[in-house]
């Protein structure tokens, strides 16, 4: 009688080459989100350092069909995730820096923590998370990998309340991770969405058998040529943003350096005597 092997075969460790898309296109991200249930489970767990028995449930609040095309005009693709019921985990990967995302990340948290229904006790408003992973780095300096924010007193540092999170994952500055980060393997998950080949990938899943799962939800993600058609527009979308965020830089930068010259001017005319 032939032995039957309950050992399950990964389709992407076949595969070889570069990643048509990596998981920074935010498309992708979703849809492996999505599509792997497990991989949301152990992103949680290791960003919020629970253990894996701590997860009841889990479950996207904002589900999209697979392929289909986002009509936003951000192309906001953030993934709102419901934790054991009561917490809230706001999840978004962001790789265009618009120097706004200070505020902008601050707004995404304020509107899920202000979902109390009217006459309802404020102690019973949620937790709330804001994480973004971003493909730049916010504060150029003061850098740093994985950066958490909550509101605390200005003197002695007390919490004011842990129900108000902001989490940050620079995703270029893996080298700055602390040995807290690697314990609970945020470095892992930041080369894995960085990750620009099938090697890399099969390389993190060696070392990390758990992200199996994951790997072959990218596979079969990208084997898909409706997810594939709408990640190719995010990444024409992204080009573009790039290259308008670019030319709004460079205005700034040349307006600011006009405002220098005259002011300059003004002083030099105003030193000599000379009124305008």
């Amino acid at each position: 009688m032939k032995k039957v092997s309950n050992k399950k075969t990964y389709q992407f460790l076949k595969a070889t080459g570069a990643l048509k898309y990596t998981l920074t296109n935010d498309y992708l991200f979703r849809m492996v989100l999505q599509r792997d249930k497990e991989t949301l489970i152990l992103l949680i767990c290791s960003l919020l350092h629970l253990s894996r028995d701590q997860v009841i449930d889990v479950y996207i609040d904002n589900p999209i069909e697979p392929g289909a095309t986002i009509v936003n005009k951000e192309y906001q693709l953030d993934i709102v995730v419901k934790l054991n019921g009561d917490v809230i985990i706001n999840l978004e990967m962001q790789v265009i820096n618009y120097n706004n995302w200070t505020m902008r990340s601050l707004a995404y948290l304020c509107r899920k923590f202000d979902s109390i229904l009217k006459g309802t006790d404020y102690n019973t408003a949620h937790t709330v998370f804001q994480i973004g992973f971003l493909d730049f780095t916010l504060f150029e300096n003061h850098p740093e990998f994985f950066a958490k924010y909550q509101m605390r007193n200005s003197k002695d540092n007390h919490l004011y309340t842990d129900k108000f999170n902001l989490f940050v994952v620079d995703l270029n500055r893996t080298d700055m991770a602390t040995d807290e980060d690697k314990l609970y393997g945020v470095d892992t998950w930041a080369s894995l969405f960085k990750a620009t080949t099938w090697e890399e990938i099969k390389m993190i899943t060696d070392n990390n058998p758990s992200l199996n799962s994951t790997a072959e939800a990218i596979f079969m993600s990208t084997a898909n040529q409706d997810i594939l058609e709408q990640c190719r527009i995010r990444e024409d979308n992204i080009v573009h943003e790039k290259l308008q965020a670019e030319k709004m830089k460079s205005l700034e930068n040349e307006n600011l350096a006009l405002n220098e010259r005259v002011a300059k001017l003004e002083k030099l005319l105003k030193d000599n005597g000379i009124q305008e």
